[in-house]
């Protein structure tokens, strides 16, 4: 099993959502981040005075799914969050060692 965390755009997050249905993922975790990368930051204007806006909001996206699947998700997110700016986002795969459905107990593909 892997676990996919994708950092997109937050106006992406539906697209994303829905693309990853079609993958057959039926649960994710979503978490409201900021950070930055190549994109830094910008600057704003407010009442007057400029100042630095150093990290931008994003969205965390993670979900566990089959070794085999890693791909396709892997391709969905891309396509759906992709708006072709600076900005769009990372994904990261990582290997998961073990699930536990702490309800039934379930483990492993099962308790995904």
């Amino acid at each position: 099993m892997k676990q996919i965390t994708a950092v997109i755009k937050p106006f992406k997050l539906e697209e994303v959502r829905e693309a990853l249905a079609g993958c057959g993922v039926t649960g994710l975790t979503v978490t409201e981040v900021k950070g930055f990368g190549r994109q830094k930051g910008h600057t704003e204007l407010y009442r007057g005075a400029e100042y630095v806006v150093d990290f931008l909001p994003k969205v965390k996206v993670e979900v566990v799914v089959k070794s085999e699947d890693v791909d396709r998700c892997v391709e969905a997110i891309v396509s759906a969050a992709r708006t072709g700016k600076i900005g769009d986002g990372k994904i990261f795969i990582t290997a998961v060692e073990r699930v536990v459905r702490i309800r039934t107990g379930e483990e492993n593909e099962t308790a995904v």
